[in-house]
């Protein structure tokens, strides 16, 4: 299969704070990959900085075999990575079809537009009962389906997901975990940062586990989910 992001020895930093240090992981097309740790160990920190939010001050980000280390959020997203963040971030005083319709803002492809919109629909009907409702009147499972629609809308070949299951109750937990294997299915390969981690491994192809800014262990995630270390650190086992 074959390698869509590769990070290479990326070391970042928060002013004089050692944020991440040399991460080195490989998604591959069409896998759902997760990273697992507890608050604080860098995941989110590592999605940023795959999107363009951040800059890592040594190594090499690529995506399709294209260097994409230190590029502006809004070229990253135009070469196909999209980031769902963590506490959904949508416009509140916008209508939900306005959401949606930033999403698309790079693209110019009226009808491709129309049947990533229909696609959206189908993902999340309660978006489409609700398009013309204001975003901040959304209950927050609704929220989180509208930051997932809105990430969609630009069209991405790798999606990154950062806590999709913050403050949500145990059922939109599950709806919204059984919409991202969905989503996988369909032809994006995705990138998952969650706090639950039996969710997290449940559905992901494999799983790298970090810890205060470095890997200290990776691989199939049934593997490590049976991992008697990864249960009693992260699993409640």
């Amino acid at each position: 299969m074959a390698i869509m992001l590769k990070l290479d020895d990326i070391n970042v930093f928060y002013g004089a704070i050692h944020a991440i240090k040399g991460i080195s992981l490989e998604v591959d097309q069409g896998e759902i990959v997760t990273l697992i740790g507890a608050n604080g160990a860098g995941k989110s920190t590592t999605l940023r900085t795959v999107s363009g939010l951040l800059k890592p001050k040594t190594g090499t980000i690529s995506f399709e075999d294209k260097t994409i280390s230190g590029q502006p959020a809004h070229k990253i997203v135009e070469y196909g990575i999209s980031q769902v963040p963590e506490g959904r971030r949508i416009f509140a005083n916008m209508t939900v079809m306005e959401n949606l319709e930033l999403g698309a803002y790079i693209r110019t492809d009226k009808n491709g537009i129309k049947s990533d919109l229909e696609r959206v629909f189908k993902h999340f009907p309660r978006l489409a009962e609700r398009k013309k409702q204001e975003a901040g009147t959304l209950s927050g499972g609704e929220q989180q389906m509208l930051a997932m629609g809105r990430a969609l809308m630009s069209s991405p070949r790798l999606l990154l997901l950062d806590e999709p299951s913050m403050g949500l109750a145990p059922l939109l937990i599950k709806e919204i975990f059984e919409i991202i294997k969905d989503i996988n299915k369909a032809g994006t390969t995705i990138l998952l940062v969650e706090q639950n981690a039996n969710m997290a491994l449940s559905i992901a192809n494999r799983a790298y586990v970090l810890e205060t800014g470095k890997i200290t262990l990776s691989g199939d995630a049934k593997e490590l989910s049976a991992s008697e270390d990864v249960r009693k650190a992260y699993l409640g086992g």
